[in-house]
């Protein structure tokens, strides 16, 4: 099992989680974070540090959430490594919680 980063964080991208991951398995996008299934050693240290609740492990991923599972994983394979804590987007609150932010995930 591994953990996965859902919409959630789409536009918010708080980076509080990868300062704590021992293995460097977060890759970042311009408005996302993934996690590489293939590096993470399922820890659970991450899930406690997102503020927004955006990391779940793979077995309980929300209903709807499903597609973020192969999501990380597509795009933790073209995306940098981050290990250090940046500032989030400006604008990162007023996208907190909002649902259905699929649509807004830059590649």
């Amino acid at each position: 099992m591994t953990f996965v980063v859902i919409d959630n964080c789409i536009k918010c991208k708080y980076t509080d989680c990868v300062e704590v991951c021992p293995v460097d398995a977060f890759h970042e996008g311009p408005n996302f974070l993934v996690i590489d299934p293939d590096e993470c050693i399922d820890c659970t240290l991450c899930e406690p540090e997102c503020p927004i609740n955006a990391i779940y492990p793979e077995d309980d991923v929300p209903a709807g959430q499903e597609a973020f599972v192969a999501l990380n994983a597509e795009l933790a394979k073209g995306w940098p490594v981050i290990t250090e804590r940046k500032d989030s987007p400006t604008d990162a609150k007023d996208w907190e919680g909002k649902p259905g932010k699929l649509e807004l995930l830059q590649r």
